[in-house]
């Protein structure tokens, strides 16, 4: 397991001022799963990474690996980041262009102070380069493989060195879009295989969210969100979040009363039924968070039971292949909805609107 808590890592920028590149982070990870840092550039999820892994030196907490304490503000303790027993794959990949693909493999291994006897190496080299599909491009100089062998490669290297942690930034953000699908399936199968606990940095949502086991948010140096990827999802805890994760509408409103248990909220769409996951005072104002694909279409009268029920006009519609994206209008107000391509309503028809009471997400005040 990796435990970080109150992890605080302060630099200073070019005019010399200081900048927290990370404040008070904490997070766990258990062995065997796949931790991810999301957020945009500049949040400080880099400067996470580069701490845990020993190449930035923070400012205050505690970083433990198991039961190896590896930094401690209070203790004093800094363990190098070559003693840290750690891997990492870097956005750049470092290919050694003069090596093969087994000699850039087993680099870590001959670097060593107590190198392994040469059988070993191989054995180990090998091991390492069939669990990432190379092992049949041993002698094949490295510049002579694709973005994604190149990508494997690394991937090799790093678990040649049988490390207690992977870490990953940003591993996949110089593949052309195919290959990156193709290379999260790849990734995720030799995570799951091995029992890797790994460390996954990424400002690409989709890629967190097909990977992790848990995803922290981050903003402005700080974890915001943490939870698993549905979770993260379905239920963001503050705009920030939900704006960052995929497409999403937000409507303004004012806290009416309680029917049962869901809120009754007046909105510039009309009044909303609302799962009440806390309970605002009659009169206060909130912000509801609703995915387009939470915007149920229908041009006759909608049949789910208990939902939110309004019309609208369809403003416009883009076809994407597997969905159709509708700009709806309902009350002078345009939100976004998703649907299958069969809803073959035109621009300019009315439509009905289904809206479950569970998918309009009550946003935390920032």
């Amino acid at each position: 397991m990796l435990s970080v808590e109150k992890l605080t890592t302060i630099y200073r920028d070019g005019s010399g001022k200081q900048v927290a590149g990370a404040h008070d982070v904490e997070f766990s990870v258990p062995t065997g799963q796949l931790f991810t840092l999301l957020g945009p550039s500049g949040c400080g999820k880099t400067t996470t990474l580069r701490s845990i892994a020993g190449l930035e030196r923070p400012s205050a907490g505690t970083i433990r690996a198991g039961n190896r304490m590896v930094y401690s503000s209070d203790m004093n303790v800094f363990v190098p980041p070559n003693q840290r027993q750690f891997g990492m794959v870097f956005q750049s990949y470092a290919i050694w262009p003069h090596m093969n693909v087994f000699e850039n493999a087993a680099f870590p291994l001959q670097m060593r102070r107590n190198r392994p006897a040469a059988t070993e190496i191989r054995n180990k080299v090998m091991a390492c380069l069939e669990a990432v599909s190379l092992d049949h491009l041993a002698e094949r100089e490295a510049t002579k493989l694709s973005g994604g062998q190149q990508q494997r490669l690394a991937l090799a290297r790093a678990l040649v060195m049988e490390p207690q942690l992977l870490l990953l930034d940003e591993p996949l953000s110089n593949l052309d879009a195919k290959l990156r699908d193709k290379m999260r399936f790849e990734l995720k199968r030799t995570q799951r295989d091995l029992g890797l606990t790994t460390i996954y940095v990424t400002h690409d949502q989709s890629e967190a969210l097909a990977l992790s086991h848990e995803i922290a948010v981050m903003n402005q140096g700080r974890i915001v969100q943490i939870g698993s990827p549905r979770d993260i999802y379905e239920r963001p805890a503050t705009s920030f979040v939900a704006d960052f994760i995929g497409s999403t509408n937000f409507i303004d409103g004012t806290v009416r009363g309680m029917s049962g248990e869901e809120l009754v909220v007046d909105t510039s769409i009309g009044q909303l039924r609302v799962e009440a996951r806390s309970r605002p005072a009659p009169g206060a104002s909130i912000s509801l968070s609703i995915r387009p694909e939470d915007l149920h279409l229908s041009e006759g009268a909608p049949t789910e039971q208990g939902f939110n029920r309004l019309s609208g006009v369809v403003e416009a519609k883009v076809f994407l292949g597997e969905v159709l994206d509708f700009r709806v209008e309902i009350n002078g107000v345009s939100l976004l909805a998703r649907a299958h391509p069969s809803l073959r309503t035109h621009v300019g028809e009315g439509i009905n609107i289904a809206i479950d009471p569970a998918k309009c997400t009550m946003l935390a005040t920032q």
